[in-house]
Protein backbone atom coordinates (compact mmCIF):
# COMPACT_ATOMS: atom_id res chain seq x y z
CA UNK A 1 0.00 0.00 0.00
CA UNK A 2 1.14 3.71 -1.02
CA UNK A 3 0.35 6.46 0.84
CA UNK A 4 0.36 9.87 -0.48
CA UNK A 5 0.12 13.15 1.95
CA UNK A 6 -0.77 15.96 -0.21
CA UNK A 7 -2.73 13.77 -3.08
CA UNK A 8 -5.51 16.67 -3.31
CA UNK A 9 -2.83 19.30 -4.18
CA UNK A 10 -1.02 20.26 -7.48
CA UNK A 11 1.63 18.05 -7.67
CA UNK A 12 0.47 15.24 -5.73
CA UNK A 13 -2.92 15.11 -8.16
CA UNK A 14 -0.68 14.38 -10.72
CA UNK A 15 1.36 11.79 -8.66
CA UNK A 16 -1.79 9.99 -7.85
CA UNK A 17 -2.71 9.57 -11.36
CA UNK A 18 0.60 8.20 -12.28
CA UNK A 19 0.31 5.81 -9.43
CA UNK A 20 -3.29 4.96 -10.37
CA UNK A 21 -2.29 4.44 -13.90
CA UNK A 22 0.83 2.29 -13.39
CA UNK A 23 -1.73 -0.26 -11.46
CA UNK A 24 -0.09 0.94 -7.84
CA UNK A 25 -2.62 0.40 -5.00
CA UNK A 26 -2.93 4.03 -3.50
CA UNK A 27 -4.08 5.68 -0.54
CA UNK A 28 -4.30 9.32 -0.19
CA UNK A 29 -5.08 12.00 2.29
CA UNK A 30 -7.87 14.38 2.32
CA UNK A 31 -8.69 18.29 4.60
CA UNK A 32 -12.37 18.74 3.71
CA UNK A 33 -13.09 17.71 0.21
CA UNK A 34 -11.57 15.58 -3.12
CA UNK A 35 -10.72 18.21 -5.80
CA UNK A 36 -12.60 17.59 -9.13
CA UNK A 37 -9.08 17.76 -10.68
CA UNK A 38 -9.26 13.90 -9.53
CA UNK A 39 -12.93 13.23 -9.53
CA UNK A 40 -12.33 10.46 -12.72
CA UNK A 41 -9.89 8.23 -10.54
CA UNK A 42 -11.26 9.04 -7.23
CA UNK A 43 -12.76 5.64 -7.24
CA UNK A 44 -9.40 3.80 -7.10
CA UNK A 45 -7.67 5.04 -4.13
CA UNK A 46 -8.48 4.66 -1.06
CA UNK A 47 -9.27 7.86 0.62
CA UNK A 48 -9.02 9.18 4.40
CA UNK A 49 -9.86 12.54 6.21
CA UNK A 50 -7.47 13.86 7.82
CA UNK A 51 -3.92 16.23 7.21
CA UNK A 52 -0.16 16.06 8.37
CA UNK A 53 -1.11 17.65 11.61
CA UNK A 54 -3.85 15.51 12.46
CA UNK A 55 -1.51 12.98 14.14
CA UNK A 56 -4.29 10.06 14.86
CA UNK A 57 -5.55 10.74 11.24
CA UNK A 58 -2.10 9.99 9.68
CA UNK A 59 -1.31 7.04 12.29
CA UNK A 60 -4.01 5.46 10.54
CA UNK A 61 -3.41 5.86 7.48
CA UNK A 62 -0.03 4.52 7.83
CA UNK A 63 -1.35 1.28 8.85
CA UNK A 64 -0.23 -1.42 5.92
CA UNK A 65 1.73 1.19 4.38
CA UNK A 66 5.47 0.34 2.47
CA UNK A 67 5.60 3.45 0.39
CA UNK A 68 5.22 6.89 1.60
CA UNK A 69 5.42 10.45 -0.43
CA UNK A 70 4.92 13.36 1.54
CA UNK A 71 3.92 15.90 -0.98
CA UNK A 72 1.73 17.93 1.63
CA UNK A 73 3.13 21.46 2.22
CA UNK A 74 1.74 25.50 1.85
CA UNK A 75 3.29 27.13 -0.49
CA UNK A 76 3.14 30.59 0.58
CA UNK A 77 4.65 34.07 0.19
CA UNK A 78 1.57 36.06 2.24
CA UNK A 79 2.54 37.38 5.30
CA UNK A 80 -0.52 36.40 7.02
CA UNK A 81 0.33 32.34 5.87
CA UNK A 82 3.44 32.36 7.51
CA UNK A 83 2.73 30.59 10.97
CA UNK A 84 0.55 28.02 9.43
CA UNK A 85 3.14 27.30 6.39
CA UNK A 86 5.91 26.75 9.31
CA UNK A 87 3.85 24.62 11.33
CA UNK A 88 2.65 22.85 8.49
CA UNK A 89 5.78 22.45 6.47
CA UNK A 90 7.95 21.63 9.58
CA UNK A 91 5.95 19.96 12.35
CA UNK A 92 3.85 18.41 9.91
CA UNK A 93 7.14 16.65 8.08
CA UNK A 94 7.99 15.58 11.31
CA UNK A 95 4.72 13.88 11.91
CA UNK A 96 4.94 11.78 8.54
CA UNK A 97 8.58 11.02 9.28
CA UNK A 98 7.82 9.80 12.97
CA UNK A 99 4.94 7.42 12.40
CA UNK A 100 6.47 6.44 8.99
CA UNK A 101 9.47 4.87 11.60
CA UNK A 102 6.83 3.98 14.27
CA UNK A 103 4.48 1.88 11.27
CA UNK A 104 7.29 -0.60 11.01
CA UNK A 105 6.69 -1.31 7.29
CA UNK A 106 7.23 1.66 5.92
CA UNK A 107 10.64 1.33 3.45
CA UNK A 108 11.08 4.34 1.77
CA UNK A 109 9.45 7.57 2.11
CA UNK A 110 10.27 10.25 -1.02
CA UNK A 111 9.95 13.90 0.38
CA UNK A 112 9.04 16.49 -1.47
CA UNK A 113 11.21 19.79 -0.67
CA UNK A 114 12.05 22.79 -3.22
CA UNK A 115 14.71 24.03 -4.70
CA UNK A 116 14.78 26.81 -2.27
CA UNK A 117 15.44 24.73 0.29
CA UNK A 118 19.36 24.88 -1.34
CA UNK A 119 19.47 28.86 -0.17
CA UNK A 120 19.49 31.79 -2.06
CA UNK A 121 22.71 33.42 -0.92
CA UNK A 122 23.29 34.82 -3.84
CA UNK A 123 22.66 34.21 -7.30
CA UNK A 124 24.10 31.91 -9.66
CA UNK A 125 24.42 28.09 -10.17
CA UNK A 126 22.62 25.81 -7.65
CA UNK A 127 22.65 21.98 -6.99
CA UNK A 128 22.51 19.79 -4.87
CA UNK A 129 26.00 20.38 -3.24
CA UNK A 130 24.86 23.84 -1.95
CA UNK A 131 24.72 24.44 1.54
CA UNK A 132 21.94 26.17 3.53
CA UNK A 133 23.21 29.87 4.56
CA UNK A 134 21.06 32.38 6.08
CA UNK A 135 20.52 35.38 4.06
CA UNK A 136 17.74 38.12 3.33
CA UNK A 137 17.31 36.47 -0.02
CA UNK A 138 15.54 33.22 1.69
CA UNK A 139 11.95 33.34 1.65
CA UNK A 140 10.13 32.11 4.50
CA UNK A 141 8.99 29.57 2.55
CA UNK A 142 12.15 28.58 1.80
CA UNK A 143 13.34 28.35 5.73
CA UNK A 144 10.32 26.14 6.09
CA UNK A 145 11.42 23.57 3.15
CA UNK A 146 15.04 23.58 4.69
CA UNK A 147 13.34 22.68 8.01
CA UNK A 148 11.24 20.27 6.61
CA UNK A 149 14.57 18.41 4.92
CA UNK A 150 16.06 18.25 8.26
CA UNK A 151 13.09 16.44 9.50
CA UNK A 152 13.47 13.90 6.79
CA UNK A 153 17.22 13.63 7.36
CA UNK A 154 16.39 12.74 11.27
CA UNK A 155 14.24 10.35 9.80
CA UNK A 156 17.03 8.85 7.55
CA UNK A 157 19.69 8.55 10.67
CA UNK A 158 16.84 7.15 12.75
CA UNK A 159 16.35 4.31 9.75
CA UNK A 160 14.03 5.47 7.07
CA UNK A 161 15.31 5.03 3.76
CA UNK A 162 14.63 8.15 1.67
CA UNK A 163 15.12 10.27 -1.19
CA UNK A 164 14.50 13.95 -1.75
CA UNK A 165 13.14 15.80 -4.29
CA UNK A 166 14.10 19.54 -5.10
CA UNK A 167 12.13 21.10 -8.11
CA UNK A 168 12.45 24.07 -8.95
CA UNK A 169 8.78 26.22 -10.50
CA UNK A 170 6.40 23.72 -11.49
CA UNK A 171 4.43 24.55 -14.24
CA UNK A 172 1.17 22.35 -15.15
CA UNK A 173 -2.63 22.44 -15.69
CA UNK A 174 -5.21 22.50 -13.40
CA UNK A 175 -5.36 25.17 -10.34
CA UNK A 176 -5.49 27.83 -11.93
CA UNK A 177 -5.79 30.14 -8.63
CA UNK A 178 -2.75 29.11 -7.52
CA UNK A 179 1.47 28.69 -8.03
CA UNK A 180 2.22 28.83 -11.64
CA UNK A 181 -1.37 27.77 -12.43
CA UNK A 182 -2.04 31.91 -11.70
CA UNK A 183 0.73 32.62 -14.15
CA UNK A 184 -1.32 31.80 -16.79
CA UNK A 185 -4.51 33.85 -15.70
CA UNK A 186 -2.10 36.59 -15.52
CA UNK A 187 -0.67 36.37 -19.08
CA UNK A 188 -4.83 35.43 -20.40
CA UNK A 189 -5.42 39.39 -18.53
CA UNK A 190 -2.19 40.64 -20.43
CA UNK A 191 -0.28 41.67 -17.47
CA UNK A 192 2.02 44.46 -18.75
CA UNK A 193 5.35 44.02 -16.61
CA UNK A 194 7.90 41.04 -16.72
CA UNK A 195 11.30 41.18 -14.58
CA UNK A 196 14.56 41.15 -15.82
CA UNK A 197 15.12 37.54 -13.23
CA UNK A 198 16.20 33.92 -14.51
CA UNK A 199 14.41 30.92 -12.84
CA UNK A 200 14.32 27.09 -13.31
CA UNK A 201 11.01 25.55 -14.49
CA UNK A 202 9.97 21.98 -14.77
CA UNK A 203 6.59 20.31 -15.67
CA UNK A 204 4.67 18.51 -13.30
CA UNK A 205 4.52 15.29 -15.06
CA UNK A 206 7.77 15.45 -15.05
CA UNK A 207 7.93 15.31 -11.10
CA UNK A 208 5.57 13.00 -10.46
CA UNK A 209 7.48 10.50 -12.76
CA UNK A 210 10.47 10.95 -11.29
CA UNK A 211 9.32 10.67 -7.69
CA UNK A 212 7.75 7.38 -8.89
CA UNK A 213 11.32 6.33 -10.14
CA UNK A 214 13.13 7.27 -7.25
CA UNK A 215 10.91 5.46 -4.93
CA UNK A 216 11.12 1.94 -7.49
CA UNK A 217 14.97 2.27 -6.95
CA UNK A 218 17.16 1.37 -4.53
CA UNK A 219 18.60 5.09 -4.06
CA UNK A 220 18.46 6.18 -0.54
CA UNK A 221 19.74 9.30 1.42
CA UNK A 222 20.18 11.32 -1.82
CA UNK A 223 18.21 14.10 -3.24
CA UNK A 224 18.04 15.76 -6.74
CA UNK A 225 17.21 19.45 -8.20
CA UNK A 226 14.20 18.73 -10.75
CA UNK A 227 14.65 21.24 -13.45
CA UNK A 228 14.12 21.73 -16.74
CA UNK A 229 15.62 24.52 -18.01
CA UNK A 230 16.78 28.13 -16.51
CA UNK A 231 14.76 30.60 -18.83
CA UNK A 232 14.03 34.75 -18.23
CA UNK A 233 10.47 35.02 -17.00
CA UNK A 234 9.87 37.44 -20.01
CA UNK A 235 10.53 34.05 -22.45
CA UNK A 236 8.16 32.50 -20.21
CA UNK A 237 5.52 35.05 -20.22
CA UNK A 238 5.54 35.90 -24.13
CA UNK A 239 5.25 31.93 -24.52
CA UNK A 240 2.47 31.67 -22.62
CA UNK A 241 1.03 34.56 -24.15
CA UNK A 242 1.11 33.53 -27.72
CA UNK A 243 0.38 30.54 -26.95
CA UNK A 244 -3.00 32.25 -25.62
CA UNK A 245 -2.92 34.50 -28.42
CA UNK A 246 -2.66 37.43 -26.14
CA UNK A 247 -0.32 40.02 -25.86
CA UNK A 248 2.65 39.69 -24.14
CA UNK A 249 4.35 41.57 -21.47
CA UNK A 250 6.10 44.86 -22.64
CA UNK A 251 6.95 47.08 -19.12
CA UNK A 252 10.17 46.25 -18.16
CA UNK A 253 10.06 46.07 -13.93
CA UNK A 254 13.38 47.54 -12.52
CA UNK A 255 13.82 47.35 -8.96
CA UNK A 256 12.70 50.49 -7.67
CA UNK A 257 9.39 49.89 -10.29
CA UNK A 258 8.86 46.22 -8.27
CA UNK A 259 8.81 48.45 -4.76
CA UNK A 260 5.88 49.81 -6.44
CA UNK A 261 4.06 47.25 -8.17
CA UNK A 262 4.00 44.88 -5.15
CA UNK A 263 2.43 47.42 -2.82
CA UNK A 264 0.00 48.28 -5.52
CA UNK A 265 -0.73 44.91 -5.70
CA UNK A 266 -0.96 44.21 -1.75
CA UNK A 267 -3.35 47.05 -2.11
CA UNK A 268 -5.78 45.55 -4.74
CA UNK A 269 -5.55 42.30 -2.67
CA UNK A 270 -7.14 43.70 0.09
CA UNK A 271 -9.33 45.64 -1.26
CA UNK A 272 -10.84 42.58 -3.23
CA UNK A 273 -9.78 39.87 -1.45
CA UNK A 274 -8.04 37.74 -3.87
CA UNK A 275 -4.36 36.65 -3.60
CA UNK A 276 -1.66 38.15 -4.93
CA UNK A 277 1.23 36.22 -6.72
CA UNK A 278 3.06 39.64 -6.81
CA UNK A 279 4.17 39.91 -2.94
CA UNK A 280 7.53 41.72 -1.44
CA UNK A 281 9.30 38.79 -1.17
CA UNK A 282 8.20 37.10 -4.98
CA UNK A 283 8.79 40.71 -6.20
CA UNK A 284 12.40 40.76 -4.57
CA UNK A 285 13.16 37.37 -6.24
CA UNK A 286 11.61 37.24 -9.48
CA UNK A 287 14.96 39.61 -10.14
CA UNK A 288 17.26 37.47 -9.41
CA UNK A 289 19.01 35.69 -11.81
CA UNK A 290 19.27 31.95 -10.66
CA UNK A 291 20.74 28.71 -12.55
CA UNK A 292 19.78 25.46 -11.73
CA UNK A 293 21.85 22.63 -12.37
CA UNK A 294 19.61 18.82 -13.00
CA UNK A 295 22.98 17.06 -14.06
CA UNK A 296 22.87 14.66 -10.79
CA UNK A 297 18.69 13.31 -11.69
CA UNK A 298 20.21 12.79 -15.52
CA UNK A 299 22.68 10.63 -14.21
CA UNK A 300 20.73 8.74 -11.36
CA UNK A 301 17.86 7.95 -14.12
CA UNK A 302 20.01 7.87 -17.31
CA UNK A 303 16.72 6.48 -19.53
CA UNK A 304 14.47 9.86 -18.71
CA UNK A 305 13.55 12.80 -21.06
CA UNK A 306 12.52 16.11 -19.50
CA UNK A 307 9.59 17.27 -21.00
CA UNK A 308 10.60 20.38 -22.75
CA UNK A 309 9.20 24.05 -21.13
CA UNK A 310 7.85 24.74 -24.70
CA UNK A 311 5.14 21.45 -25.41
CA UNK A 312 4.37 22.14 -21.19
CA UNK A 313 3.17 25.38 -21.91
CA UNK A 314 1.48 24.42 -24.44
CA UNK A 315 -0.48 21.60 -23.06
CA UNK A 316 -1.19 24.08 -20.14
CA UNK A 317 -2.46 26.83 -22.29
CA UNK A 318 -4.47 24.39 -24.38
CA UNK A 319 -6.34 22.71 -20.72
CA UNK A 320 -6.83 26.56 -19.94
CA UNK A 321 -8.64 27.59 -23.33
CA UNK A 322 -10.77 24.31 -23.10
CA UNK A 323 -12.05 25.41 -19.66
CA UNK A 324 -12.07 28.78 -20.45
CA UNK A 325 -14.47 27.61 -23.74
CA UNK A 326 -16.34 25.01 -21.19
CA UNK A 327 -17.46 28.26 -18.85
CA UNK A 328 -18.45 30.51 -21.50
Amino acid sequence: MILVTGGTGFLGSHLLRKLVNVGQQVRALYRKEIPHQVKDIQHKIEWIQGDVLDVVALEDAMQGVDKVYHCAAVVSFTPGDHDRMMKVNIEGTANVVNLAIDAGGVRKLVHVSSVAALGRAKAGKLDESCEWQDSKNNSKYAVSKYFSEMEVWRGRAEGLNVAIVNPSIILGAGYWSDGSGALIKNAWKEFPYYTQGINGFTDVRDVAEIMYRLMESDIDGERFVISTANWKYYDLFREMATQLGKKPPHIPVKPWLAEIVWRMETLKSKITGKKSILTKETARTAQMQVFYNNDKIQQALPDFTFTPLEQTIADMCKAFLREQQQRS
